[in-house]
């Protein structure tokens, strides 16, 4: 069996700027015995990657991070250099190098929702980690003047696994983690020598994380399993994020969506939406 994540991150990791101000870093991620997922950040880990933006102030901003490694720190530096504030865990599950980067950056803040630095606790080496902003249903909380100016949250605390979804507003980015799936994960095995697509396994559970054909299985994945517990709290969420001006998502999972991004999620979301 193929290990979930890779022990060589920098060799098969890809850093690319999807806008002057976001960098994504992608990397292989091989849950349920192979599966080709990928995983994905901007300066993220089930693994994935991380994704990184840069905001106004010059102010740093990490969601879902990656392990800290030699390569990741060049992309922060060659974004600018500016002062690492804010680490976003962006649900219960895509937690795992929140220490490091807390670690390594300790006047940087934690986002996460509720019920993940509990969690957390069962974990010797993530136990006591401090988060700064704990977002819950009922008091999503004020992160900070100069975050706030530019990026708007949805707490989808329906979903299964308690999804924060963020829209960068002036690069009309919405980044998430499980929310929308986009596999094949091309760009994250783009360095592997491994193909996204191969394997048994991958092409029967491909169409429930794909948003082809009208994303038909993905809509029934999202109704029977993501938000099971409620839907109707679920549907209110999306139709708040309908209402957001996006072209573009950075999911953790698969490709980044960069065209028709709006029409995509109305498609996946139709059965909460319409």
């Amino acid at each position: 069996m193929a290990p979930q994540v890779p022990s060589n991150p920098d060799e098969v990791m890809v850093i690319r700027n999807v806008t002057p101000d976001i960098v994504t870093l992608s990397l292989p991620f091989s849950p349920f015995g192979g599966v080709k997922f990928g995983g994905r950040g901007t300066l993220e880990l089930n693994i994935a990657g991380a994704l990184i933006v840069r905001l106004a102030t010059g102010s740093i901003a990490v969601f879902s991070p990656v392990p800290l490694t030699s390569r990741v720190h060049e992309a922060i530096t060659n974004l600018g250099g500016g002062e690492i504030k804010y680490i976003a865990a962006l649900n219960i599950e895509h937690h795992l190098n929140l220490t490091q980067w807390k670690t390594a950056f300790p006047s940087a803040a934690i986002i996460a929702p509720e019920g993940l630095w509990e969690k957390r606790q069962a974990v010797p080496e993530f136990k006591d980690t401090p988060f700064g902003h704990i977002f819950r249903a009922d008091a999503p909380p004020k992160i900070s003047e100069e975050f706030d100016d530019e990026v708007t949250v949805e707490y989808v605390h329906s979903h299964q696994s308690k999804e924060l979804v963020f829209l960068h507003k002036p690069s009309k980015t919405v980044i998430e983690a499980d929310l929308v799936l986009n596999l094949p994960a091309t760009e994250q095995y783009s360095r592997t020598g491994e193909s996204a697509t191969s394997g048994l396994l991958n092409k029967l559970l491909k169409p429930l994380a794909s948003t082809e054909m009208s994303a038909f299985w993905q809509k029934k994945f999202v109704w029977h399993v993501s938000s099971m517990s409620d839907r109707k709290g679920f549907g209110d969420s999306m139709k708040r994020i309908k209402a957001w001006e996006f072209d573009r998502i950075i999911p953790c999972h698969g490709d980044v969506i960069e065209h028709d991004a709006h029409q995509v999620f109305l498609s996946v979301m139709a059965p909460f939406i319409n």
